[in-house]
């Protein structure tokens, strides 16, 4: 039931483009992307907006160095997914170097308390903290911040989520996404946005005269986690995320990650040695949020913050373990859902929503993903509130175009009351709604995804960087491409299209197949591979979008085209 997608060329301004050491190919590659100088091409830490210019770090600094002046007990509350694990690792980790010597952290369980800092969550607490750090949430947690100033914590949010109307009554907010704020990027993670604190507070500590006799602590050893965190939750990879996320991936390949980190490549069957944005996303991200839709996200904030390299293993392998059991049930619920989905596809309902009685809460926003992939329209998908009799749980996905948190304000302001929560990002959101609303939701989420959405948005296009010239399928463009990253959201991984004859083919377990194609005109035989293709066997003359691809094994390379759409001719 996939989408047909329409191919597009993305322009280049071949007047803009500046000589390079570097492939034509990636040079042209780059270009498409509005990297025209070496300074967008291979972003470096250095060049990192200066953590001062976020017009709350002045107070955050302040409010964190007394509380460590006065050697105060400081929690930090994390989400529960990738992000908020690499953040708390982060905070955890770079706190002790730069002095804190009574730190701990706190994850609410998602059945239990609900997300972020929740007064269930803060009810919790045996001992209230000096100060309590939120990361990765907490810019919409007024009840929670209220219920922790009430048991005398003194509150500091870092957080990148969007806020709402009304901000927390927190003695400090750190966000890139406040209004007004003078930080030059809105694109940082909620990993990145302590990363910052750290930094902040170390310049402040060294304008003391903290580090005047001694080395100042060194926190390039937290990048591994902040590119991992950074990678994990989807942010727009604009230069200064990839400066932090390119020099994170280059410790990996240097050897010289965290234990949890090295533990993680090894579970998941890839080579740290070239590690690369796509194995952070796909291989180690899904094992840490596995955690935290299944089990208890500690498991994974334990793996990220060992230096034991046996205990390391022994957690990645529990983390490894959990994934695969995240997957039978996703692999139920998708099975499902492709059929509510056929269903209301066959309503025309721009904006989907799915929901069955027998789903798992911490999978919901998987399968919104899945679904939003397959129909290429916005997706809520619900799941009972695990101890919230007569409440849902939902994720929301969106397709580009569409900001699917203002779609959520807006049902929320055109039906008051109808959303008791909500709250995230363009492409992402979560909310809570009553049982007995669903109907009535789904058809406000309908009207308001129509209202803002361009029909045209409904097809999807798949932006490629044209065809590649019969003498480029090689392996060193194979090595540039990979190396010449990090790709991501915001900066796509390169995508080719071409024409070929289907030599030959067989097809794989799971569906996929195996093909030999030969490029036209006149070009070479390649091996490719297709997942989850669409139909039962390829066709003999196609029109296909690739990306170029290492395929090791053994370490040995060979090229191979992998997949993404066909057409046959």
């Amino acid at each position: 039931m996939a989408t047909v997608s329409r191919l597009q060329q993305r322009a280049v301004n071949a007047a803009a483009l500046l000589p390079h050491e570097l492939h034509p190919v990636l040079t042209r590659v780059y270009a498409a992307r509005g990297a025209l100088d070496a300074a967008s091409i291979a972003p470096r830490l250095a060049a990192l907006h200066p953590p001062h210019s976020f017009s709350g770090m002045a107070a955050a600094v302040v409010l964190l160095g007394d509380v460590l002046a006065r050697d105060g007990r400081i929690l930090i509350v994390g989400d529960y997914d990738c992000d908020g694990a690499t953040g708390i690792a982060v905070g955890v980790r770079g706190l002790r170097l730069l002095g804190a010597r009574h730190i701990d952290y706190a994850v609410p369980n998602r059945f239990v308390h609900g997300y972020g800092l929740s007064p269930a969550l803060v009810a919790t607490l045996a001992q209230a903290p000096d100060l309590l750090i939120t990361v990765d949430n907490g810019i919409a947690a007024l009840e929670g911040v209220a219920a922790a100033r009430a048991r005398g914590c003194r509150v500091l949010v870092t957080d990148h989520h969007l806020p709402g109307a009304v901000l927390p009554a927190a003695d400090a907010i750190l966000n890139p996404n406040l209004p007004g704020e003078t930080f030059a990027s809105n694109a940082l993670a909620g990993v990145g946005v302590m990363f910052y604190l750290l930094l902040g507070l170390r310049a402040a500590l060294r304008a003391q005269g903290h580090y005047r006799d001694s080395r100042e602590p060194d926190l390039t050893p937290l990048l591994d986690l902040v590119a991992l965190g950074t990678v994990a939750d989807l942010v727009p990879l604009d230069a200064n995320n990839r400066a932090l996320a390119r020099a994170g991936l280059a410790r990996m390949r240097g050897g010289r990650s965290t234990p949890g980190i090295a533990a993680l490549f090894a579970v998941s069957g890839r080579d740290a040695r070239s590690a690369t944005a796509g194995d952070l996303g796909f291989a180690l991200a899904p094992r840490i949020n596995a955690a935290g839709r299944l089990d208890d996200m500690r498991i994974g904030i334990e793996c990220l913050l060992t230096d034991d390299t046996a205990r390391a293993a022994l957690l990645a392998a529990q983390l490894h373990a959990i994934n695969a059991e995240r997957r039978d049930v996703q692999a139920g619920m998708l099975d499902e859902a492709l059929a509510l989905a056929d269903a209301d596809r066959a309503a025309d309902n721009w904006g989907v929503c799915l929901y069955q009685p027998g789903w798992h809460e911490g999978v919901v926003g998987l399968v919104a993903a899945r679904l939003k992939e397959q129909l290429h329209r916005p997706v809520v998908a619900f799941a009972p509130a695990a101890g919230a009799p007569g409440e849902l749980r939902g994720s929301a996905r969106s397709i580009p175009g569409l900001h699917i948190r203002d779609v959520l304000a807006d049902v929320a302001a055109a039906h008051p009351g109808l959303l008791p929560r909500f709250g995230g990002h363009a492409m992402a959101a979560g909310l809570s709604l009553r049982s007995a609303d669903y109907a009535r939701f789904a058809r406000a989420f309908d009207a308001a995804v129509r209202a803002r959405l361009d029909p045209a948005a409904l097809t999807p296009v798949l932006w490629t960087d044209g065809e590649l010239q019969p003498g480029e399928f090689s392996l060193d463009l194979a090595r540039a491409l990979r190396d010449g990253g990090p790709w991501g959201q915001g900066f796509p991984e390169p995508l080719f299209e071409g024409h070929f004859v289907c030599l030959h083919w067989r097809p794989l377990s799971g569906g996929h197949w195996r093909l030999r194609l030969q490029a036209l005109p006149h070009g070479p035989e390649l091996d490719a591979v297709y997942f989850q293709p669409p139909g039962e066997r390829p066709p003999t003359s196609m029109r296909a979008a690739y990306r170029l691809q290492l395929d090791t094994w053994q370490d040995h390379e060979r090229l191979q085209l992998l997949l993404q759409h066909i057409e046959s001719e």
